[in-house]
Order: structure tokens, then sequence, then C-alpha cells
């Protein structure tokens, strides 16, 4: 599974994991197979978060815990993992501490039980 910044060329099945549409991309601008708003955090803990380094590790117990709370929000994840190459697409500019990152680890984790 892998993480990408919005990228419209790379390859696999590919998930917009964020609240919020990307500011200046048009919706036909990326070939999506689905816009996962659900399963991105909550609008209260991505602005707690605020993309503050210092909160990292406090937002992925979090966000990691609103995961847990509602599979059927990444099931279609899941389901396309089985199939085949996921791409998470994300729009923050951190690639390191992102939502598509803590995703991205749960998902593995949770497909390699």
């Amino acid at each position: 599974m892998r993480v990408h910044e919005l990228d419209p060329d790379v390859p696999g099945a590919r998930f917009l994991v964020d609240r919020l549409w990307p500011r200046g991309v048009a919706r036909d601008a990326l070939a999506l197979d689905g816009w996962l708003r659900d399963a991105a955090p909550s609008d209260e803990l991505r602005r707690w978060f605020g993309h503050d380094p210092a909160r990292w590790a406090e937002f992925r117990r979090r966000y990691v815990a609103e995961l847990e709370a509602s599979p059927e929000s990444w099931a279609p994840l899941r389901a396309a993992a089985a199939e085949g190459d996921v791409v998470l697409l994300y729009a923050a500019r951190d690639r390191e501490h992102n939502n598509a990152v803590v995703l991205r680890d749960h998902l593995e984790g949770r497909l390699n039980r």
C-alpha cells in the first residue's frame, strides 16, 4: 500500500483520504476510485492536530481510535487491497506527519493479521 501526495500518475486503486477536497484541484483532475471522507480524521481531531509534529504521537493514537470505532469507513480500502495495489492520496505538505500515513500503517497492520 502506497501513500502519495496528489499525483495523477501513480498506478493502483486510488483513494483520496482527506475530509476536505484539496484547494486548487479540479474535481476531474484526479482519477479516483473513491473519496473516503469518513475514513479521514474527524474535523475536531484535524483542527486539534493542525499538522503540528509535536502533536503527532497523540494524533496517531486518537486517529487510530476513530478508525477502530468505524471500520466501515475504511472497508473499501481493505477490499481494494485484496484485489491489488492501493494508493492513498492526500493534500498535506508534510509527507511524514499526515493522516494517510496513519491510515496506511493501520490498514497494513489489519491486513497482516
